[in-house]
């Protein structure tokens, strides 16, 4: 659940710590006292854009931390792990987003995430809804997938997609070789000659480097040996440098004799002689290693410029010479056995549609077993909400092909009244009706639902007197099975809840803030009375009996 919110400099709100319990959690207070602000510090929790905007008046930021309590860390762990993030060390994960002037940044657990894996963490932690936000109830791909959750098909559901893919990609894998054009004799011969005339180079990537190194050195053979012989005469030959520098260790020896001090001077001399002398038996065997014959040097210098007419033809690399030999191998292959290849995709077709009608036979048995159970349900939480003749069906149809969900659709239909036909939810113009309709769908579907917060920002609206109450009950039940926060203005919802907290809006130094704080005892019945319209006995009597609880 959600056990801590801090709000920093968020519109109205120049610093606010709330802390959550678990239950019904009742928002209220005055028309523009600030409510929206917790809304819309949820939403920037849930990945949802913002701008500068939001920033208090005359400060550089705003900010808004989250900090949740995980009963079950496996999914969130795994969308992190997924984002190359370090999974939760405890059940604790901490949501942050910060609002500049300039950029906006986000983190996780203190690490920087991007928006989209922090949208990813929201649909696992938070369910929001206002008095417009029901286009997922309202979506019939959606519907089907409450459905799904309800018969405990999410398995069933995975296979069928599974199936539903490998039979889709190899039918376009087969319609695209059924209306290949038919290759003219020109492109069989220009591809037979591609393979013949790459196949004969007998390609190697990895000696391509050692071959043009060996004809580098073939192709100037005369120079390089003209050089070497050159370097070593300078070193030895008559008054060459190791002959001078004989002299010099003469020299050097008679020196010592006289002062033996003088040899941590002259040390490196013996060393710079031996090192000379290896230099020049070196360049010596390197001249007698370079007699390379002239038929040697023709033939290195043959293959290397075939290895280039092959790379300027379908290089430019000897690697994107071969992927081009074997594109050309791929395409003559399908245009010489297109026959035999249409036979076997017909045959694997068939086999990944049987293969898929297992899957989906499967899951329809699902849906059909378990979509008047749910249609039912949903019909006894919407009685339970003041619709008591109503009635809510849940009719699945038939596909002329099979679909990405499926073999059938779903579109949920409700009829308010007795006697009128039943219309898709999509014709529902009242905001009452519908935000009802969905809080009865969230009951039903409570058990299955693993969001562990659902908000609510007056769905209650257009609704009044007992039916309020009943809305408010609801939540409460939902309460009971999630972490819920109602933000309302009706006390009768608001009386129901465990916690109740009041956004009041505040002058203070010239400057107006909102802030909140948690009303119990006789402040939350007063808040109530406010909520009723009225002072005096009579309303203070009926605030105290919403807070009397009742069978």
């Amino acid at each position: 659940m959600l056990t801590l919110l801090k709000i920093r400099n968020l519109a109205l709100v120049d610093e606010l710590a709330w802390e959550l319990g678990p239950g019904l959690i009742s928002v209220t207070g005055e028309t523009g006292a600030g409510k929206s602000v917790i809304v819309g510090a949820l939403k920037l929790i849930l990945g949802e854009r913002a701008d500068k905007s939001l920033i208090r008046t005359g400060e550089d930021a705003c900010s808004v931390e989250a900090v949740f309590e995980l009963r079950d860390p496996l999914e969130i762990n795994a969308i992190l792990e997924d984002g190359g993030l370090a999974s939760c060390d405890d059940t604790q994960l901490i949501v942050r987003r910060v609002i500049g002037q300039t950029a906006n940044r986000q983190f996780v657990n203190d690490s920087p995430v991007t928006l989209a894996l922090l949208k990813r963490l929201g649909e696992h932690l938070v369910d929001l809804h206002g008095p417009h936000d029901h286009q997922s109830l309202l979506s019939t791909e959606r519907q089907l997938a409450m459905l799904d959750a309800y018969a405990g098909a999410d398995a069933a559901h995975a296979s069928y997609r599974e199936s539903f893919r490998a039979w889709r990609a190899k039918a376009t894998e087969l319609d695209e070789l059924r209306h290949a054009e038919n290759a003219s004799e020109q492109e069989l011969d220009l591809l037979r000659y591609q393979l013949q005339e790459i196949d004969a180079a007998h390609l190697k990537p990895e000696d391509e480097q050692d071959l043009e190194d060996r004809w580098r050195r073939a192709s100037n053979a005369t120079r390089l040996v003209e050089s070497a012989a050159a370097a070593t005469a300078a070193l030895n030959g008559d008054d060459a440098i190791l002959e001078r520098l004989a002299e010099v260790q003469r020299l050097v020896r008679d020196l010592e004799k006289l002062d033996p001090s003088v040899r941590q001077h002259t040390a490196s001399l013996e060393t710079a002689v031996l090192e000379l002398q290896d230099l020049e038996r070196n360049l010596a065997d390197y001249a007698d290693e370079l007699d390379i014959d002239s038929a040697e040097a023709a033939a290195l210098e043959e293959r290397v410029n075939l290895l280039e007419s092959l790379k300027r033809k379908y290089g430019p690399g000897l690697s994107d010479v071969l992927a081009r030999r074997d594109t050309a191998a791929s395409r003559l292959d399908t245009i010489e056995n297109r026959g035999e290849k249409l036979e076997a995709l017909e045959r694997e077709l068939a086999a990944c549609r049987t293969t898929l009608d297992a899957a989906g036979k499967n899951l329809t048995n699902a849906r059909r077993k378990f979509a008047p159970k749910l249609a039912k349900e949903i019909s006894s939480q919407l009685k339970d909400l003041g619709f008591k003749q109503s009635s809510f069906e849940a009719p699945l149809r038939a596909l002329a092909q099979p679909a990405a969900q499926g073999f059938e659709s779903i579109e949920f239909q409700f009829g308010p009244n007795p006697g009128e036909p039943l219309l898709p939810l999509r014709q529902i113009a009242s905001s009452g009706e519908i935000s009802r309709v969905m809080l009865a769908v969230k009951s039903a579907l409570a058990d299955q639902d693993a969001t562990p917060l659902m908000v609510f920002d007056e769905i209650d609206a257009n609704v009044g007197g007992e039916v309020a109450r009943a809305v408010g009950r609801k939540m409460a039940a939902l309460g009971t099975r999630h972490q819920v926060v109602a933000i309302t203005h009706f006390p009768q919802v608001a009386a129901t809840a465990s916690l109740h907290f009041v956004v009041e809006k505040e002058v203070s130094g010239g400057r107006t803030r909102s802030r909140l704080f948690p009303v119990s005892g006789e402040t939350r019945i007063q808040e109530l009375v406010r909520m009723l319209g009225g002072g005096g006995e009579q309303a203070r009597a009926m605030a105290a009996s919403l807070l009397t609880p009742t069978d």
